[in-house]
């Protein structure tokens, strides 16, 4: 049989630049005779995954992007709200252009509705972040239903 060497060293590096670990493996062989002329091998291999550091960090970029988007949309949306409201006040003040005030009311509404449809899609956006930095962390997650 042909010899193959095995390194089993925790710090061995063959280049000077740090790579990053993925997965951790440990290794252990035994030997043994099971009587005259019986001898066996068994090697028992225990491995589990490292959470990639830059990934966690991207996840949490990520989040906090969302989370800045979604906050825009929330002062969008109040934006829009006020200035709608603002309208509706100016239609009852200014009856000779009341059809006009009207209709900006009726602009700065949906657009005070997109802007909260835009919340939602981001606040959305922020949980996923979330779940996929857990994931990569290794926690564990429980979908009852």
């Amino acid at each position: 049989m042909a010899e193959e060497k095995h390194h089993h060293h925790l710090f061995h590096h063959h280049n000077e630049e740090e790579k990053p670990v993925e997965a951790v493996t440990y290794s252990e062989t035994a030997y043994g005779s099971g009587g005259p002329g019986e001898y066996y091998e068994t090697t028992e291999t225990v491995g589990f995954n490292v959470p990639d550091q830059d990934k966690i960090d991207e996840y949490e970029k990520e989040k906090k992007h969302h989370k800045h988007k979604e906050h825009l949309g929330e002062m969008g949306a109040a934006a829009a709200g006020a200035f709608a409201l603002y309208e509706k006040h100016e239609a009852k003040k200014d009856p000779e252009h009341k059809h006009r005030h009207k209709i900006e009311e009726e602009i700065a509404a949906a657009a005070a509705v997109g802007a909260g449809g835009y919340v939602f899609h981001e606040h959305h956006e922020k949980k996923e972040a979330k779940e996929e930095e857990e994931k990569a962390e290794g926690k564990k997650h429980h979908h009852l239903f």
